[in-house]
């Protein structure tokens, strides 16, 4: 499998995630005095936009002629591991919330770090030389929108409860 058949969906991930991470900055200065008031809400919000950079990054590294998927990888692992810093920062502060069941807590930081980590793992799959870690890097673009969305959820709305 080459780079160029994934091409399509690197360009439209790029855009898309780009274009919600703008529209969750906007969204998320609305409510910039609540959020950064809350003890794990501006590491969630910092992972969240990392999360959807990290997509970006990738995305673009991908349409970059030449650069092979053993390039790729090395891009995808760099930029996943700077994401994972925030993912786990954040985890860490939904982590020691004492207001919250144990489960909940765990179901939190999952939502932030697997993506991340379907990434990492993406990442050391092609920089081992093998294509099949295109798939993983899929799956953690896919679920980085996912992870976004949920959180920007808590950011917009859930914090006006």
């Amino acid at each position: 499998m080459e780079l160029d058949d994934w091409s399509e969906l690197f360009v439209a991930t790029a855009g898309a995630a780009a274009a919600l991470a703008g529209l969750i900055i906007v969204a998320m200065s609305v409510n910039i005095e609540t959020i950064v008031s809350e003890r794990s809400l501006p590491s969630r919000a910092g992972a969240t936009i990392a999360s959807l950079v990290l997509v970006v990054v990738v995305a673009v590294a991908g349409l970059i002629p030449g650069i092979g998927t053993g390039g790729m990888g090395w891009v995808t692992l760099v930029f996943s591991l700077a994401a994972l810093g925030f993912a786990i920062d954040s985890a860490v502060r939904l982590a020691r919330l004492p207001d919250q069941l144990a489960v909940v807590r765990l179901v939190k930081g999952a939502v932030l770090i697997v993506p991340i980590l379907s990434f990492v793992a993406g990442a050391l799959i092609l920089v081992a030389g093998l294509d099949a870690g295109l798939y993983f890097v899929a799956a953690g673009m896919l679920l980085a929108f996912v992870s976004s969305v949920l959180n920007a959820w808590v950011l917009l709305v859930e914090i006006r409860r």
